[in-house]
């Protein structure tokens, strides 16, 4: 061993073998879904099926958002010039941040402030407004009653990850209306803190789910970009149309 050598936990591989946290991956193959693959590698344990059903749910509820968000904006500007998908994915990946997907972390923070420190929850609501800062996952600009914030927080409850974070989600969310007389939901990235502070995810990992669902999304409007629309052209962030299936149930 050289003066360089370093250790990793991940994944070790040998002549045709390939281990991830002790397991082969062909032996996980056909056998494990990919949310759970990925809590796997990020937490060094396979998980139950249940927990691999609630990290489904929320890598699905943000694959996309529409042609506005600016993480999409900036990947269809990229391709439109002519750059490569990995260039175009890579701008938009770098537009997701604190105002935009990135309040993950900021949110998991805040709960963790108050369910781990023990505060209560309408008083550090209170001293956040007085103090004019900023409450992250709550509020939308398009949806008053997200779906999917809805949905998240029943499969939260199906599968026995509604506990004092979900509890504190709730409880900003009714402590600003009473003292703003505003209601602001809490929107799909405050719901995703939450569960993820009840699944022990470290807040630093938060923005990280958002990343890995909406990739797919950016990689769908780079490739439209790319075979569908004239290079360089103006991008309007509001003027455009919807011209995909019709809305349509699983069957």
């Amino acid at each position: 061993m050289g003066d360089n050598h370093w250790k990793t936990e991940i994944t070790k591989i040998e002549p045709n073998k390939i281990a991830v946290r002790g397991y082969r991956v062909d032996h996980l193959m056909g056998r494990i879904s990919f949310p759970q693959a990925i809590y796997l590698i990020l937490k060094g344990e396979l998980p139950d099926e249940r927990t691999g059903k609630m990290l489904d749910a929320i890598l699905v509820s943000s694959i996309d958002h529409g042609a506005t968000p600016p993480s999409t904006l900036a990947a269809r500007t990229i391709a439109s010039t002519g750059s490569p998908l990995n260039a175009a994915l890579a701008g938009g990946i770098l537009a997701i941040y604190k105002y935009h997907g990135g309040a993950i972390e900021n949110a998991m923070k805040q709960y963790r402030e108050i369910v781990d420190g023990g505060q209560d929850v309408f008083q550090w609501v209170k001293a956040k407004l007085e103090k004019k800062e900023i409450i992250y996952g709550f509020g939308h600009r398009y949806h008053k009653n997200d779906p999917r914030t809805r949905r998240l927080f029943e499969l939260a409850r199906e599968l026995g990850f509604s506990g004092k974070y979900v509890e504190a989600a709730r409880g900003i969310e009714k402590a600003i209306e009473e003292i703003k007389g505003k209601h602001l939901p809490v929107n799909v990235d405050g719901a995703i803190a939450a569960v993820l502070c009840e699944m022990g995810f470290p807040p630093e990992l938060g923005n990280a789910f958002f990343i890995m669902a909406r990739t797919p999304g950016l990689i769908a409007h780079i490739w439209e970009e790319q075979t569908k629309m004239k290079p360089m052209r103006k991008i309007d962030p509001v003027d455009h149309e919807y011209v995909g299936p019709p809305e349509r149930d699983l069957t």
